[in-house]
């Protein structure tokens, strides 16, 4: 009960019976976990190899206002008109 009332769940009989079994198991389960011999296993943020598939940034001029504006829908004063979101 007092997981559930940490984590702001309002449980009920059979659901707080339930919900206690299954938090047991999970924790039963790393338990089991951390029995585990990982000497000389490399810390990892991926399971596979991944290389950065991104390009190297080059600057470039820019583009003057009137084509930027070009294919606005719409524009008012020089800028990007866009529809107001919060209300």
């Amino acid at each position: 009960m007092h997981v559930a009332n940490l984590s702001r769940l309002h449980l009920e009989g059979e659901e707080i019976d339930r919900f206690a079994d299954q938090i047991s198991r999970i924790l039963e389960y790393v338990a089991s976990l951390e029995k585990v011999d990982t000497t000389g296993v490399e810390p990892t943020t991926h399971a596979i190899s991944l290389t950065n598939a991104f390009r190297e940034d080059h600057e470039t001029g820019s583009i003057d206002r009137d084509r930027a504006l070009a294919n606005a829908p719409e524009q008012e004063d020089g800028t990007f008109t866009v529809p107001k979101i919060i209300t």
